[in-house]
């Protein structure tokens, strides 16, 4: 019955045009607050989108690393109970270290990483080879696979130069020594090919093989500095993890890949929750041009109000219908704001109206996702402020009193 009596209220001519046009004014305020928060959460999603799927290239969907110390150790018997988890594609062990590479006069520090020959089939390194070929060589005829960062400091056209690069590494076992040359061991490896994923990891790494490293370092055949695990389901990774930590104890650490970038990833969430909070005084905003508009309606319709308490009205039944009238603004306000936000988001995924400049970015256009869950959040936070505003004129509307004269 209150939307029935909220409904014509809004329908119906006000004596004062004020009152319509702030009210259509608070419709207007709430239908560019939910499209602009709408829109900027998308965006967010967006740009969270396209660095997930760039570091998914790099890491894998599990780690299993020492608890203590950079040497994983497992036995035979570990990897056949790895190998019987459901769900476990397949893994590989790899090994990085600080390195010094020379190419003539020119040199560059980066993390060179050495993989096995099942590297491939856990990681996206090898498919993002823009130059040469993914080819490791072997303990005694190394190869490297630059990333493009560390291909331009060397100055080195990796597909195409035949003189091989110099790698120093520190000599662990030669201890204390003022001998610079008897403190590193150095080792001569081929560039083979070029990747390219993004900045963090093309300017840093360079992949090689792991007998390589395994031998620049002094480790033995069964001795590596992690497992890289790819799974059949990555929705899967948490029950993965910890099956796969449940078996190995706690000497060893698995992580899943949103761990092992536990900080990229918070600092992503916390900007996001941060904007959601500033965009939402645009809607606060609106709720005040709402209590003007429904405190007016209540003055206006003051006599209809003693009308309803002569016949029996109770004061919450009149008060349901003023914040039933706020409720309907937001409704409306809302979901147009929803509907052109819909409408901007795919005209922006078809056409890329918004560009982002500078071209020096993975893609040219602002990426957008929309996700179900800010619309729900978003339309929570809109009926939440749209009743809180609500209720004070209709609170004042509940205690009217007075004399009905004809």
């Amino acid at each position: 019955m209150h939307f029935l009596f909220a409904w014509r209220y809004f329908k119906a001519k006000k004596t004062t045009n004020a009152i319509n046009i702030i009210a259509w004014i608070s419709i207007l305020a709430m239908l560019i607050g939910t499209a602009a928060l709408i829109l900027v959460l998308s965006v967010f999603n967006g740009f969270e989108g396209l660095v997930k799927s760039l570091y998914s290239s790099f890491y894998t969907d599990l780690k299993v690393f020492p608890a203590e110390g950079k040497v994983l150790t497992l036995s035979q018997s570990q990897l056949d109970q790895i190998k019987g988890v459901s769900g476990v594609n397949a893994w590989s062990f790899v090994l990085e270290e600080k390195a010094l590479v020379q190419n003539g006069d020119y040199q560059s520090m980066v993390t060179i990483k050495g993989v096995d020959a099942q590297y491939p089939r856990v990681s996206g390194v090898a498919r993002n080879v823009v130059r040469g070929e993914f080819t490791l060589g072997n303990a005694e005829n190394p190869s490297l696979v630059l990333g493009s960062g560390v291909e331009n400091a060397l100055n080195v056209m990796a597909d195409r130069t035949l003189l091989p690069l110099v790698v120093y590494l520190p000599d662990k076992q030669a201890g204390l020594s003022t001998d610079l040359m008897r403190s590193v061991r150095s080792q001569t490896a081929l560039a083979s090919g070029v990747f390219a994923i993004q900045k963090d990891f093309d300017n840093k790494y360079a992949i090689t093989n792991l007998d390589f490293l395994r031998q620049m370092t002094g480790l033995r055949e069964d001795q590596s500095g992690g497992l890289e695990i790819a799974i059949t389901d990555p929705g899967q990774a948490n029950a993965l993890r910890d099956q796969i930590q449940a078996l190995l104890g706690n000497n060893f650490k698995v992580m899943t890949r949103y761990e092992q970038n536990k900080g990229l990833y918070s600092v992503m969430r916390a900007e996001k929750w941060v904007i959601y909070a500033v965009l939402s005084l645009i809607l606060v905003v609106a709720a005040f041009n709402m209590i003007g508009a429904l405190t007016m309606l209540v003055l206006e319709k003051r006599k209809d109000t003693l009308v309803l308490h002569a016949l029996g009205a109770t004061p919450g039944f009149i008060q349901r219908i003023f914040i039933t009238e706020g409720l309907l603004l937001a409704l409306i306000g809302g979901g147009l704001g929803m509907i052109l936000a819909i409408i901007i988001a795919l005209g922006q995924q078809h056409f890329h109206w918004l560009s982002l400049g500078g071209g020096s970015f993975l893609i040219s256009y602002f990426p957008v996702e929309l996700h179900l869950a800010d619309f729900l959040l978003v339309g929570a936070t809109v009926f939440l402020i749209s009743l809180l505003a609500a209720w004070i004129p209709a609170r004042k509307a509940g205690e009217t009193d007075g004399e009905l004269r004809y």
